[in-house]
């Protein structure tokens, strides 16, 4: 179809097509080849976007915050669907102790802001995910978690578009499959996140302490809570010290957060584990691990440098490398293609899978690539 036919299409719903778009500028790892996109500001814009491509056969990409994204350097061959919905609604009285509150954004809007919205409003809750770039609606699809807090535990309802139905509800959490880092609609297309509804806590504490080094950093001992806002100002200390808060002069949160998650070993597997990192680094070296449901979780940063990828590989030189602040993120130093991260990922993948015999799993959704 081509882009005159295609605008024709779309006239009706309110999206502004353009055309050749680098889709480099659509994510936080900036790279990605070109690709018409349509880019809808309304919800209404998006429902009738969504259903005038699929109607018409027309494979669509859905982006938001692109923070989470690997797209090839071919680009896209089809419509990708900028979601650029941001409003955000706060209900509840703040400051009241057993007052009920909530959070409602739309699925375009900035994850932090929703955060800060929260938090200057005088609520809690939220302020452990706190500068985790992307969208609001990108939260329940991955299950977005950091400093021992999961969008599973906060989430009240997601508002899903069923793209083969048509219909529009409201969703519990209980129905969306909750894992670690994962839904079912992470790797699925069938539906659509328009809204996103987040229970509060309304006397504006915040979240019990579980991880500890945020705990030890604000001298609280693990499960006490702490004012929201200052809880939310140490995790942006600690984040942006490692490189993961956004910042266009800091080529190290040129990336996609963490790349590979923390893997979960069986637990008729964990001794045979422990036995091979034993084996390689040596049976005194403390290694970092948490229980999971079904096993243990090992630090796959941890896993990464032992395995003799440490910060900054391969070097200075390499247009992708690891982060110099945090081997579990991988980074554009400015002139990275799709094609130049790809090869840095399977090069940690391997190393790591070689030594320990653990095979490290991808976070970020990929777009025409194949790690």
């Amino acid at each position: 179809m081509s882009f005159d036919d295609l605008r024709d299409r779309l006239a009706a719903t309110g999206a502004r097509l353009r055309a050749a778009v680098p889709l480099a500028e659509l994510t936080t790892l900036r790279v990605g080849g070109p690709a018409v996109v349509a880019e809808c500001t309304t919800t209404e814009s998006l429902v009738a976007t969504v259903r005038a491509l699929d109607d018409a056969g027309i494979p669509m990409l859905l982006v938001a915050g692109g923070s989470n994204l690997l797209i090839s350097d071919e680009g896209f061959p089809g419509v990708v669907v900028r979601i650029a919905t941001t409003g955000v609604r706060i209900s509840g009285i703040a400051l009241e102790t057993n007052g009920e509150a909530f959070v409602v954004a739309d699925a375009g809007a900035n994850w932090d802001a929703v955060v800060a919205a929260t938090v200057e409003a005088g609520f809690g809750g939220l302020e452990c995910l706190s500068g985790i770039p992307g969208s609001a609606g990108a939260t329940p699809v991955q299950n977005v978690g950091a400093y021992g807090v999961e969008v599973a535990g906060l989430l009240r309802r997601v508002r899903l578009l069923d793209r083969a139905s048509g219909e529009i509800r409201w969703v519990e959490p209980a129905e969306l499959g909750f894992g670690y880092r994962t839904s079912v609609l992470k790797h699925s297309a069938a539906a659509v996140v328009l809204a996103v509804e987040f229970g509060l806590r309304a006397d504006g504490s915040s979240a019990p302490l579980e991880y500890r080094e945020l705990a030890a950093a604000l001298g609280a001992a693990e499960g006490e809570s702490r004012p929201a806002a200052l809880v939310r100002a140490e995790v942006l200390r600690l984040r942006a010290g490692k490189g993961m808060v956004l910042d266009a002069a800091d080529h190290d949160t040129w990336s996609a957060g963490s790349f590979f998650t923390n893997p979960v070993i069986p637990d008729e597997k964990v001794a045979a584990v422990r036995e091979a990192i034993a084996t390689s680094v040596g049976a005194d070296v403390a290694v970092p691990t948490w229980p999971a449901d079904g096993g243990v979780k090992f630090s796959a940063g941890w896993l990464i440098e032992r395995a003799g990828f440490g910060k900054g590989f391969p070097g200075p030189e390499a247009p992708a490398r690891l982060s110099t602040k945090h081997t579990l993120a991988l980074t554009n130093r400015g002139a990275a293609t799709a094609a130049d991260l790809v090869e840095l990922a399977r090069t940690v993948r391997a190393g790591v899978a070689e030594r320990f015999h653990i095979g490290l799993e991808p976070e970020p959704v990929t777009v025409g690539v194949q790690l």
